[in-house]
């Protein structure tokens, strides 16, 4: 009997765990377009964002899918801190919504008879529409159905102990009994990764009458302090905007918990008062109970926002001046492959401003001076973890959209190492005397230095409209170079230049006519890659805010 129950209960936390894995990863995959739209427009103010998170996490019934897209976006500069962090209230408001699932189902739905049909239409949609939207929404409608069959899993077990089990001894009678429920609920959180399973199985099991209404409460308070966990791991080896996002995400929960621990007492009081049977209402008091803290959390917390803000500005991300470190890339993006393309183009583009920086140092010294190469130290370790980034995001399962843009992400990341590696081969190699070249020939080096100098520039403002002749400007480059190249044969042939200096000047200026074509090319692909990432007003306004704020 004892190995029935066992087993009833691991496999109805199971199936929990399986149902809202799948509904959390298609609704996810469904809504990613729609995802990116909501949180890109309609988070203008943190009211606004408020409404969008809360929003989109009833729609996916996930708050990580939310927090780990908002970072996404804070990381490009699509977002500011003050938005997100309305998201971020609006996503613990969302989360509420599985309480009320739960209540609906176990109140007034026969489970089987809603469960088993969804299963096997999400199933049929799932095996008949590979890599499209209605595949995800099947999944998602499989996941609802696994879901609904591991609260009657649970429900009858729970019935089962509850007939072999004195339940007077977990009546609440003091504080601490408050605080071990509550630290109960929130290491539930932790084991399963999901405060909204983790909320279903401690309404099952209040419903089922295994524990009594106050212990289920402080239940329900631990778990929305358990989501503090997932924002704590993210936060780890992440960027410092991810960071901020992780930490105002944990303060609201600590914040809105502890005020929750006191309001049970007053829960307790109001139910006694108006119901006579409260075992009958346990789920709809207890989501409720849910909804109603975390709608005075944000209540308290909502008009602090800019004082938060300000706060988490002064604590965090002080430590990132390190050039070399990803902006915009950690672990927490890969979870959202949008979100993650997103990212990537944004590092690229710091990047390839880097790249660039560091050529005109070398062309201002002309290549005389080794300050400019200290640079390439930076740019390798920034080159070594977008690959790094690139290889993890290849190794999840990827949108078409996604992978299709990967490898141009890996082709503008190969033009710019090797734009470093020529820059490097040029110091090496050659210091540029251009005394030592007789007046045509000097005229010509003048002119072909004058052109890389502008194409640099032009490369600078891929949205000014000088930047649609860059590909024109380093075509002509290659005419300009043979130009010089003939004229520095000319003068060796004349015998007014000698053979060796001639040599080394041919090589000089091929490396930095490579050194250019580099550059411009993968400033050209990660353009056309920005025409499927992002539009070229948002493109303007995440520079600004990136350079402004690295200089």
């Amino acid at each position: 009997m004892t190995l029935s129950l066992l087993a009833g209960l691991i496999g109805g936390i199971g199936l929990f765990l399986i149902g809202m894995g799948l509904m959390t990863k298609g609704l996810r995959n469904a809504a990613g377009p729609a995802l990116r739209t909501i949180l890109g427009t309609w988070t203008r103010t943190p009211l606004h964002g408020l409404f969008s998170g809360f929003m989109i996490t009833a729609l996916v019934q996930s708050s990580s899918a939310v927090t780990v897209a908002v970072i996404g976006f804070v990381n490009a500069g699509l977002m500011t801190l003050g938005q997100s962090v309305g998201v971020i209230f609006g996503t613990n408001i969302g989360t509420t919504v599985t309480g009320w699932i739960v209540a609906a189902v176990g109140v007034s739905v026969e489970v089987k008879a809603l469960a088993l049909p969804m299963i096997g239409i999400g199933a049929f949609m799932g095996l008949t529409n590979r890599k499209t939207r209605r595949k995800h929404l099947g999944d998602a409608l499989t996941g609802f159905g696994i879901f609904f069959l591991g609260i009657e899993v649970l429900q009858s077990s729970f019935l089962s102990v509850g007939r072999d089990l004195d339940l007077s001894s977990l009546h609440l009678g003091s504080t601490a009994d408050i605080l071990i429920f509550v630290a109960v609920g929130a290491t539930l959180t932790l084991l399963m990764q999901s405060s909204s399973a983790a909320m279903a199985l401690i309404i099952t099991a209040a419903m089922s009458g295994l524990i009594p209404l106050e212990s289920a409460a402080a239940g329900v308070v631990g778990t929305n302090i358990g989501t503090t966990s997932t924002a704590m791991f993210s936060a780890i080896g992440a960027t410092s905007n991810a960071k901020k996002v992780a930490a105002a995400h944990i303060l609201f929960n600590l914040g809105t918990g502890f005020v929750a621990v006191f309001l049970i007492p007053l829960l307790i009081m109001g139910v006694r008062a108006l119901s006579a049977d409260p075992i009958a209402w346990t789920a709809t008091i207890l989501a409720l109970f849910h909804t109603g803290f975390n709608l005075l959390g944000v209540l308290i917390f909502l008009p602090l926002t800019p004082r938060l803000v300000a706060f988490l500005d002064r604590r965090i991300g002080h430590d990132d001046s390190e050039q070399g470190r990803p902006v915009y890339l950690d672990d927490n993006v890969l979870k959202a492959p949008t979100m993650a393309i997103e990212a990537l183009f944004m590092e690229l583009g710091r990047l390839g401003e880097m790249t660039r920086l560091m050529a005109q140092k070398g062309l201002a010294s002309k290549f005389r001076h080794k300050d400019f190469i200290r640079d390439k130290t930076t740019l390798d370790s920034l080159i070594e973890a977008i690959r790094r980034f690139c290889e993890k995001l290849g190794n999840a399962d990827l949108p078409l959209a996604v992978s299709a843009r990967l490898p141009k992400v890996l082709r503008v990341v190969q033009y710019f190492d090797k734009t470093s590696k020529i820059m490097e081969k040029i110091s090496h190699d050659h210091i540029l005397l251009d005394h030592q070249i007789p007046g045509s020939g000097l005229r010509a080096a003048r002119v072909m230095r004058r052109e890389v100098r502008d194409i640099l520039n032009v490369a600078h403002t891929p949205c000014a409209p000088e930047f649609a002749g860059l590909k024109r400007s380093l075509d002509h480059l290659q005419d300009t170079y043979h130009e010089l190249k003939d004229e520095l044969l000319r003068l060796g042939a004349q015998g007014r230049l000698e053979l060796n200096r001639m040599v080394q000047l041919l090589d000089y200026y091929s490396g930095m006519r490579s050194m250019c074509e580099q550059a411009g090319k993968g400033t050209l692909t990660w353009a056309a890659l920005r025409e499927s990432v992002i539009t070229c007003a948002d493109a303007n306004e995440a520079n600004d805010y990136t350079w402004k704020t690295h200089e």
